[in-house]
């Protein structure tokens, strides 16, 4: 089942598909949603809002809790049944809250559920085994280890190699190229890779 999360970063200025989806939207990024796609839930503590959402929120969370709206809404949605979810409005504002959103995909991930971050220019996405970027070429991609040192089998159809491991602390995953409509990169069992797509030209 697939889901569409909404957050109150950025607000995502291009088209958002909802077709056959089911929209999740959090707090504040009603403000900028609510005229943009049909909302199927509001989640959150409703801080960052001044008017009432619609459709009215099944519960209203209080101000000072362990998870944030973000949390809340992933954890319904993966209780419900979604297990691919797209997120819009992760980026910008607070660069706390940005890396905060950037860990909601491994909490997606250990829910069950496949997550990314899209932007107008960037799309974020946590791969294991095989991160395949078929249909990107020409486009800038990023590879940084994520939740532990990375383990790099192999690539194809990129214009640079990578180093067998790649550790915290590393940037030379950054900025590789697309060269090939068919491209991967092949990462050793239990590895986790951070890919960051630029979806414009290098």
């Amino acid at each position: 089942m697939r889901g569409v999360l909404l957050l109150n970063g950025e607000p995502y200025l291009g088209d958002i598909n909802t077709i056959d989806a089911v929209v999740y939207c959090c707090d504040g990024a009603y403000s900028w949603a609510k005229d943009k796609v049909k909302i199927d839930k509001n989640v959150g503590d409703f801080d960052s809002l001044s008017i009432t959402p619609y459709p009215a929120p099944e519960e209203i969370y209080p101000t000072e809790k362990d998870l944030t709206d973000g949390e809340i809404a992933i954890d319904k949605m993966i209780a419900s049944g979604i297990n691919d979810i797209e997120i819009y409005g992760a980026f910008g504002k607070r660069s706390d809250h940005f890396l905060g959103n950037i860990h909601l995909l491994l909490r997606a991930k250990k829910g069950g559920a496949r997550a990314k971050l899209i932007s107008q220019t960037e799309i974020i996405f946590l791969a294991e085994e095989v991160a395949k970027l078929n249909g990107l070429k020409g486009k800038t991609v990023s590879v940084l280890p994520f939740g532990g040192e990375l383990h790099i089998i192999g690539s194809k159809g990129l214009k640079f190699s990578y180093p067998k491991k790649l550790c915290y602390g590393e940037c030379r995953g950054i900025s590789n190229v697309v060269l090939q409509n068919e491209a991967f990169i092949e990462l050793e069992k239990g590895s986790l890779a951070l890919i960051i797509i630029n979806r414009g030209s290098v």
